[in-house]
């Protein structure tokens, strides 16, 4: 059995989210590592079959249910001696905050992410940051509190990595701009009329990355990169003038930062998280990674094209939001995440993520300065919103059909 008390070099990591995309990237990257880190707690929500078999190969010392109704109903029989089972949000709060804890990774999609990550911040971890709705939601206050508590806050979405990496480059006030690329999802030719039929299945077949249902989703209305905005100005501490978009199908140049001489430095390499994350884990050391490799011995053509913001208006939210601040955040991503639920079970079409999002924005009572309680507060009330919205569409678009035979 391993244990992460065999060598004082083993850094512990917990991995909040094991069974998603970000979350199997990382105990591959673990896996390699050669014994450098150790999975010390493994968290899922639903996956508990996965968690099981995961707590099986790697023996962690805690593993985390968060869905404890799931969890009471759950085999765990096979769960290795050595091994505790937590459950709910207390167990995530505790796996990382706890002593051992070097490391969290912070990979559980969406709002739910937040205690969890919030836990390691206060406790002065390293966070391996993969849930940008922490800093869309709640950016100024966590922030804050890693700035009191000496907790690093290093970013795992590529986009943000590369920022980090090519801000090295120059001095923070030479920093003219930083420019996010954007893939374009499966539609980024396609017109109005047919973004306005698309279906859940081919907003889930994305070009060049492999990721679960509500990221890829978001990356077909580049919902995405209004979140990576907002994400962008708290990691960095850019003003909104600061922050741009690119088009970039190819997804080999991550993003790049432009200085004041004109000079662009940007980040390559393939379409692989499993870079971003292990860089999270390791910096300011670099070491070999499992990732896929930039083969130069073969033709690469690399693209760029300025967003759509008709045909995408998603992208429309992410200056406005970051310029905002306050309780704006926390409402858009509370509208866009049942928003995305609400077109994946088919009850509403793809434009009307966005304008589910933009209706929720312009309703909600506005603070400039809440705390975390009042933001989620507002995060229940943006749901609710969000669901009343569209069943009284829903009800007026039966009630139109009904008129018109």
């Amino acid at each position: 059995m391993v244990s992460s008390s065999l060598s004082k070099t083993c850094r512990n990591v917990v991995v909040l989210g094991a069974t998603g995309s970000i979350g199997c990237s990382t105990l591959d990257v673990i896996r390699a590592s050669k014994g450098e880190f150790f999975p010390f707690a493994l968290s899922a929500h639903g996956r508990l079959d996965d968690l099981l078999k995961a707590a099986i190969e790697h023996q962690p010392r805690f593993i985390v249910a968060s869905d404890e109704a799931a969890a009471e109903a759950f085999d765990w029989s096979t769960l290795p001696e050595g091994t505790t089972l937590l459950t709910g949000t207390a167990g995530l709060q505790e796996v990382a905050s706890h002593p051992e804890t070097d490391i969290v990774v912070s990979a559980i999609v969406g709002r739910a992410g937040l205690e969890g990550t919030f836990a390691a911040i206060e406790a002065g971890k390293r966070v391996a940051l993969a849930n940008k709705e922490t800093l869309v939601v709640a950016g100024h206050l966590a922030t804050k509190l890693a700035a009191e508590s000496g907790a690093e806050i290093l970013p795992v979405d590529s986009e943000h990595s590369a920022i980090f990496q090519a801000l090295k480059a120059g001095r923070e006030v030479d920093v003219k701009r930083v420019v996010l690329t954007a893939s374009g999802g499966p539609f980024r030719k396609f017109t109005q009329k047919q973004l306005d039929e698309v279906t859940a299945a081919e907003a889930l077949d994305h070009p060049t990355w492999k990721m679960g249902p509500k990221i890829t989703v978001d990356s077909a209305t580049m919902m995405n990169k209004t979140l990576e905005l907002i994400e962008a100005k708290w990691l960095f501490d850019l003003s909104v003038d600061q922050l741009d978009v690119v088009v970039h199908p190819q997804s080999i140049v991550h993003s790049l930062v432009e200085f004041v001489d004109g000079s662009f430095v940007a980040q390559m390499s393939p379409p692989d998280m499993r870079m971003p994350i292990q860089l999270a884990m390791t910096y300011p050391k670099r070491t070999e990674c499992p990732a896929r490799q930039l083969d130069l011995t073969q033709a690469i053509s690399l693209s760029f094209e300025p967003p759509d913001y008709e045909r995408f208006p998603a992208l429309k939210l992410g200056k406005e939001v970051a310029q905002r601040g306050g309780t704006c955040g926390a409402v858009l991503n509370a509208a866009n995440e049942v928003a995305v639920a609400q077109f994946l079970e088919g009850k509403i079409r793809f434009v009307d993520i966005y304008r589910v999002c933009r209706h929720v924005l312009d309703e909600h009572p506005f603070e400039s300065n809440p705390e975390l309680t009042r933001l989620l507060e507002l995060d229940a009330w943006a749901r609710e919103e969000s669901i009343k919205w569209i069943t009284c569409c829903l009800r007026q678009a039966k009630d139109q059909a009904c008129s018109n035979t």
